[in-house]
């Protein structure tokens, strides 16, 4: 085990969860979480704070500010103890209480934001907010992981690359869409891969990530009231979207197995699942990519009256969500999979 004398030092890259005996089809799920920060915010936090500070544009004197849901607010909160600046992190309602605790155990300010947007959710008026805070005090430096380069950036460099090196025959690729920071880092690498690589993208219904109508969304991660400024759709092949209630299912089908992950996670595997029960066959590779682990959802996905209030008693009644579909018996040859459809940029 590595010695490292910053928390953002160490980071497991290369830990995979093989999920065939659970969800019935061939799917290795690459685990982000085995960090100080607890998720794969680390990695764009990190990129993102290391480019400002080349840059000349953090100070002693700054105090970073971010718009974030959770986990990049966590891993920000981590990287500025260890280097000593100030940071507030500006949420919303949605936000874990875990989340938002640990966030204040490291030191940082948490501001939380009541009105929602003409959306339907909350990140324009976090921006409205931040936009203000940093037109107010020059001192405020905002990181924009909307819009920052080093958000996808990081991905490409490293995510993306822990990929290739376990699996180098890779066919299909499932990530979540947020910012789409990881969407587009990991795209980005495999359209210059030597093979082609299935981009698949899961994003949560009630997202208008990808256009479609906004919808109620109580579970923080995936998804966007706006469109993602970093995202290209050329570089996508395919999206996914998945219903809450299929995330909590999911999520609660992996705990009976052992595997405690988040909401992400679970949104990410249900359409993984869903795409494999209709495309995938004995001798395809698939992975897909676990934002972070279940401890921050104990008081939301896995708490019962939390999810009776809002998806009603019979969220999690239902007998196949617990019961994985059994893998094909046989294997379609090479030629009946789905084609990998190539845009260009």
């Amino acid at each position: 085990m590595p010695v490292i004398s910053a928390p953002h030092a160490f980071n497991e890259g290369d830990l995979f969860v093989d999920l065939a005996s659970i969800c019935g089809y061939p799917l290795y799920l690459k685990c982000e979480a085995f960090n100080f920060a607890g998720s794969i915010k680390l990695k764009a936090a990190n990129e993102m704070v290391e480019s400002a500070e080349r840059d000349g544009i953090l100070t002693a004197d700054s105090v970073l500010v971010e718009s974030s849901s959770g986990n990049l607010g966590v891993a920000l909160s981590m990287i500025a103890a260890s280097k000593g600046y100030r940071f507030l992190c500006v949420t919303d309602s949605r936000c874990n209480l875990s989340t938002r605790l640990l966030m204040e155990a490291l030191g940082s300010e948490v501001h939380i934001v009541a009105d929602q947007d003409s959306n339907g959710g909350f990140l324009g008026t976090r921006i409205e907010y931040v936009r203000n805070l940093c037109a107010s005090d020059d001192r405020y430096v905002w990181l924009s992981q909307y819009t920052n380069a080093g958000n996808w950036l990081a991905h490409y460099r490293t995510t993306a690359p822990e990929i290739t090196r376990r699996f180098p025959d890779l066919d299909v690729l499932f990530v979540g869409a947020g910012t789409t920071g990881t969407l587009m880092g990991c795209a980005r690498y495999f359209r210059e891969y030597h093979r082609p690589v299935r981009i698949v993208a899961v994003d949560a219904v009630g997202s208008v990530a990808f256009g479609g109508e906004p919808g109620r969304r109580m579970i923080p991660g995936l998804g966007m009231s706006m469109r993602p400024p970093l995202l290209d759709e050329s570089f996508v092949d395919e999206v996914i979207r998945v219903e809450e209630t299929d995330t909590i299912r999911m999520c609660h089908r992996l705990a009976r197995h052992g595997f405690l992950f988040g909401g992400s996670t679970g949104t990410v595997v249900s359409g993984a699942t869903d795409w494999l029960s209709r495309h995938g066959t004995r001798d395809i590779t698939a992975v897909a990519i676990a934002p972070d682990l279940g401890e921050r959802y104990l008081d939301t996905i896995y708490q019962t009256n939390w999810l009776q209030d809002l998806y009603g008693d019979q969220v999690l009644a239902t007998e196949e969500s617990v019961r994985p579909k059994p893998l094909p018996r046989e294997a379609k040859p090479a030629s009946s999979r789905a084609p990998v459809r190539r845009r260009s940029p």
